[in-house]
Parts: structure tokens; sequence; C-alpha cells
């Protein structure tokens, strides 16, 4: 099927569109110091139903169509978009610490995790959340995607806001990211397995997850907790190996012709790989990103696929996120204030008791508690992926994705004062004493990278 002229300048006013006011937007909250993916989203908010199609829904409608097949259009470039955010995000997953800060890492991370996520259970069980459902949710599956967003903690968004304060290199950056590497693993095992229970109850299944469809819930639950876990277990071990031996052979013509070619092709052969399995295709991408990371080829064409990236597909990915939004009609704000308490609370109070058996000081443990609070990209990831199953309803997704933005901007206006106020986090830098007041200003070096 074939789109008529029409229709392709549709597209193309909308893209057009999506990446000017994403862009701009997110300059505007740069200059704001504030996260600039937040601006991304609220660029889509504005050119959603929540403003522009408030006050004329046709003109809305026209300049970003929400159905046909225009829409169908940018919804591939939305799908690409999230793949390439959550592949960027595996890159990322390689948190590395000395011995001493085992200890913190190892009670924050147990304590932030499993406390946040049993409570989100509690929770869900308990008081009954059955209207947050989407048309092809269950009782099991919203529960876990309600614990999930009480507990995870965001690595893109925190490791932005770092590299903006210029404190990315240091020992509180370096345990505050390992802890969110561990988050995200467990973040998308589950996530995986909430999307494979989803499909094959509601047959939208590929490969092998057709043949659970209509087999007990313990089977499926069983089958789609192993096969991720074995899936990243076995890309993790041996991944970087086999990108680089495919990456090296004499006949691979892909990869001495272009090697950014060759790099998308392996992120989307092991998303198909995935759904080949009745995984989720994203846990697919960020193993892609874990077995890319590091590998001793590849590093220009990884550099070229972010640039593109980060240029062009994510930023449209946030944008129709925002665009998605219906804060007029399907937000209740009742609800969302108390699920925005719960889940501040529960996540800090959690990361900061850990945090305190570990040792640390209560400066030091409010600091970890306030970094760890945001959720950020896996939460909208966590939003955009359930809702486009039809698992949660569509006011539970604007919940869970201004929770992402609310959480993210309180951490980076916590951190940002945390800089400014002189005092060192955790003590000291890994180069060197303490900084003094004013360290919060950003190096050279920092203003360069953050620009990309």
């Amino acid at each position: 099927m074939s789109l008529n002229v029409g229709q392709v300048a549709q597209v193309l006013i909308a893209l057009i569109l999506l990446v000017i006011v994403a862009h701009s937007t997110a300059y505007a909250f740069k200059a704001l110091k504030q996260p600039p993916v937040i601006g991304e989203i609220v660029g889509g908010l504005l050119l959603g139903p929540t403003v522009l199609g408030y006050f004329s829904p046709g003109l809305q409608e026209h300049l970003v169509p929400s159905k046909g097949p225009a829409a169908s259009a940018l919804g591939v470039v939305y799908e690409l978009g999230l793949l390439l955010l959550v592949y960027l995000t595996g890159t990322e997953l390689h948190g590395r610490a000395t011995r001493e800060e085992r200890r913190t890492i190892t009670f924050v991370a147990l304590s932030g995790l499993l406390v946040p996520f049993t409570v989100g259970l509690a929770v869900a069980q308990g008081f009954g959340v059955g209207k947050l459902s989407g048309p092809h949710g269950s009782r099991t599956t919203l529960v876990l995607v309600f614990g999930l967003a009480i507990a995870l903690t965001s690595i893109p968004v925190i490791s932005r806001i770092m590299l903006d304060l210029g404190m990315l290199r240091t020992r509180f950056a370096r345990i505050i990211l390992t802890v969110a590497v561990m988050e995200d693993v467990v973040l998308y095992v589950v996530l995986a397995l909430v999307m494979g229970i989803a499909g094959a109850s509601s047959g939208d299944t590929y490969g092998i997850g057709t043949l659970l469809k209509g087999e007990s819930l313990g089977w499926q639950a069983c089958y789609f907790s192993v096969a991720p876990v074995v899936f990243l277990v076995v890309l993790v071990r041996y991944g970087r190996r086999l990108f680089a031996a495919l990456a090296g052979l004499r006949w691979n013509l892909l990869a001495q012709r272009s090697p950014t070619a060759f790099l998308m092709i392996f992120v989307f052969a092991l998303c198909l790989a995935c759904s080949g399995l009745g995984i989720d295709p994203i846990f697919g991408a960020l193993t892609a990103g874990m077995c890319e990371a590091g590998a001793a080829r590849g590093d220009q064409a990884r550099e070229t696929l972010r640039t593109i990236s980060l240029a062009f597909f994510v930023p449209v990915y946030f944008a129709i996120v925002g665009l998605k939004l219906d804060l007029v009609h399907h937000f209740d704000v009742m609800f969302f204030v108390w699920f925005l308490a719960l889940a501040c609370v529960v996540k800090f109070t959690s990361v900061w008791i850990g945090a305190r058996l570990a040792g640390q000081d209560r400066t030091a443990s409010t600091d970890i508690a306030a970094a760890m609070n945001a959720r950020g990209g896996p939460g909208i990831v966590l939003a955009t992926t359930t809702f486009g199953a039809g698992i949660i309803s569509e006011g539970f997704f604007s919940s869970l994705v201004v929770l992402s933005i609310v959480t993210s901007q309180m951490a980076g206006v916590w951190l940002a004062r945390a800089m400014d106020r002189g005092g060192p986090l955790l003590d000291r830098y890994p180069d060197g004493p303490a900084r003094p007041a004013g360290a919060g200003a950003r190096s050279d070096e920092c203003q360069e990278a953050a620009s990309a």
C-alpha cells in the first residue's frame, strides 16, 4: 500500500512540525536548566489535543493526523524512535564501581527496587485499580505495571542531568548509574513478561508467542519470565563477540560499505529475534545496545547512529508521546496527586533507608534518594508500550507520562541545588577533593557533550 500525494504531504508537514517544535522546546528547557527530553514532550503536548486540539480540533487533526494512512506512517517513525531510544539506553548499561562503593550500591539497589515494587504490587492488589486497565489488560499485567511504575529509575534522564551539571564522572554518579543499570534490566525483563502475557491473551503475537495463545496463565508467566532472561544472559555473554565477528567478516559487504547500516541491521535483527520468541522487540533493542557497547568495532558507527537518533527519531518519539496526551479529557488530577505522592514517598524513603543502612550520612542518603526518584525515559517507555498494547487505560497512560516528567524535574532541581550549596556529594570526587561552591558550572567538555 502506498500513500497518495496528499497523504505524503500530511506526513511531511507533521514530521516538520514535530521536529521543529521538539527541538525548540528542548532548547528552551535546556536554557532553563531543565531536562531537554521534557521539552520535547511539551512540544508534542502543544501540538496535541491538550492545547492546539482544544482550541482548534480540525486544524490539529489536519496538521498531525491521528488516524488514516498518514497516522500509520507517523506510527512507524514513532516505533523506530522507541527502539532506537531503548538501544541507546542499552549502550549506557555498563556501570562500574570500586569495591568500597559496592556496599552502598547493594543496599540501595535491593531496598530501592524490591521495596517499591512490592509496595506497588500490594497497593494495586489491595485497593483495586481495575479502572486503570485497557482493553487487553488483566489484573496480573496491570498489577505488574503499577509495581514497575513505583519502582523504576531513569538512566537517560538522570545521566543527562548529571552531565549538564558537570558531575557525570563523580563517585556519586557512579553509584546512582550502577544502581539504575540494575533497575533498568529488571524493568525490561518484567516488561517483557507483561507484554508477553498480554499478547498471548489477546492474540496479538508473533512467532512462538502464538503457540501460547489459550494456554494457562501459569504457562504463559513461566515462559515469558524465563525467555527474556535466557535471551539476555546468552547475548550479554556472547553478543559482543558475535557483533565483532559479524562486523569483521570479509564477505560482509554491508559492514564494509556502511558500518552504520550494519549496526542498524544488527539492532533490528535482535528486535526481530525477540518478536519471533514472543518477546516485545524493545527487549531486543536493549540487548543490542548492551552487546554493541564497548565493542572493539563500531565506535564511529555507534556515534553516527546516536547522532541520527537524537537529531530525528528520538525527538519525534517524545513529541508524539506528548501528542498522545489528552490532559483535558483523560487526566484525573486527584488520582495523579495520590499516585505522585505514593510513588515519590515510597521510592524516596526506601532508597534513603538503603543508603543509611549502607553507612551513608543523612545528606548523602537524601541526595541519592532524590536522584533515584527520577523516572524519565523508562517511565515513558513503560507508559507508551503498555498503552500501545492495550494493557492500561488512556487516563493511566497520561498519569504515567506526567509522573515521569514531574519526578525528572524534581531530581534535576534537587541535584542542581545540591551542587550550588558547595558541599560535595558523597564527600569527595574521584579525581580530587571536594569541589568548592559553584561546582555546578559545566566544564567545556560537558557543554560540548551535552549539546549532542
